[in-house]
């Protein structure tokens, strides 16, 4: 199959959905597909923030990668970029000629994939990856008749698609309590089960990124949604049990300066490490390393990070928000309120201080997490988009 998947973002820019789909297209490429990314164009500072030197990058022989001029707006890690859709990406969408067209964003680069599709008779289906309720709560105008007006235009966008994927039954619940009505199923993001996997030296690895025996970790943009300060405000309790805890931070994002500013405030400053953007190999030792991964976020719609984490055998504490409890079960991890600092630092607490617990979630966490191997959510799609051009020919379109 050709497959054209459009996407508001995309590499260099620090975001699940980036690596979903970059894992997703591997996959498709080694089953023999061929996969043409139509993404915006970033600029040398975006690449900078999350410490690549610009360029594009390789991802093989099947997958190619079309870049639209796009708009500095800032949100979330700082890179974010907004194109102005033109209808022009018809012609380069025309030259790949694809069997079907995937959108995984509904702004810019949707409205082309939108346009292109019906103007060439193209097969067009969507994902959804965004709790648009929650992030609507955080976008600099915040009006009632503003956010109305958005949650009608993404159900007016997804009423295009032959169908519409998420990856939580969450996501779907929201679009349908607003209107939407058209076909929907859940399908996991990839996850890389092999860059991520447990690793053996887990002393090694905390002597080598200088890690307390009790390290707690998170990963992710930092950005007001994710409600890292939560975990922040924990450490206080944490500490008069446990002196050594330490939380380790990777990730960027326009709220580290609000974050660090608090940790000192708390006076565990000395207890809190922002590691900054990390490779995927670096991050897997760093979960090797840490003992307990924490999600306090009430925005995520999967966590890519968490399900990484889960992979490498961490066990999970994560909130009762959105996506994650269809994630985290009796199995992998402990589920809390949302904002509960109090709950979440005896949680953290019982956990440190046992290790049978520990081992218990982490190897169901590694065996939950294996469901969602790249290698298993590509062969979904593949089945996915097979459906669907049938379907589309069918119809007489």
């Amino acid at each position: 199959m050709k497959i054209a998947i459009f996407s508001d973002n995309f590499y260099p820019e620090l975001s699940g959905i980036s690596d979903s789909i970059i894992g997703l297209s591997n996959e498709l490429a080694k089953r023999g597909h061929f996969i043409n990314f139509y993404v915006p164009r970033y600029s040398p500072k975006n690449y900078r923030v999350a410490g690549l030197e610009p360029g594009e990058i390789d991802l093989g022989a099947n997958i190619t990668i079309t870049r639209f001029p796009s708009l500095y707006f800032g949100a979330g890690t700082g890179q974010g970029r907004a194109v102005i859709p033109t209808g022009l990406s018809y012609f380069k969408v025309k030259k790949f000629n694809p069997d079907i067209i995937h959108s995984q964003l509904f702004f810019g680069v949707g409205i082309e994939g939108l346009l292109a599709a019906k103007l060439l008779g193209k097969p067009f289906i969507g994902t959804n990856h965004t709790a648009i309720k929650e992030f609507l709560r955080y976008a600099p105008l915040h009006h009632e008749w503003l956010d109305d007006l958005i949650i009608r235009y993404v159900n007016w966008y997804y009423s295009h698609c032959l169908l519409t994927t998420a990856p939580s039954r969450s996501v779907i619940e929201e679009m349908e309590h607003f209107g939407f009505r058209g076909e929907c199923h859940v399908i996991s993001n990839p996850i890389d089960t092999v860059t991520f996997q447990p690793l053996a030296d887990k002393n090694w690895l905390r002597k080598k990124f200088g890690f307390s025996e009790n390290t707690i970790v998170h990963a992710g943009r930092l950005s007001p949604e994710r409600n890292i300060d939560v975990i922040i405000k924990a450490l206080p309790l944490i500490k008069r049990k446990i002196p050594s805890v330490e939380l380790v931070i990777a990730g960027k994002g326009v709220g580290e300066k609000d974050l660090r500013s608090l940790a000192k405030s708390l006076n565990v400053e000395d207890n809190v490490k922002f590691l900054g953007f990390l490779e995927k190999p670096a991050l897997a030792e760093v979960y090797n390393a840490a003992k307990i991964f924490v999600i306090t976020s009430t925005s995520d719609t999967q966590s890519m990070v968490m399900m990484q984490a889960m992979a490498c055998g961490l066990p999970i504490i994560g909130v009762k928000a959105r996506a994650l409890p269809e994630y985290i079960n009796s199995k992998n991890g402990i589920l809390i309120e949302p904002g509960d600092e109090k709950a979440l630092a005896k949680n953290i607490i019982s956990l440190l201080s046992n290790s049978d617990k520990r081992k218990r979630f982490g190897a169901g966490a590694r065996i939950f997490a294996n469901k969602f191997s790249a290698p298993e959510i590509a062969k979904e799609w593949e089945q996915i988009y097979e459906r669907a051009i049938k379907g589309y020919k069918k119809s007489g379109f």
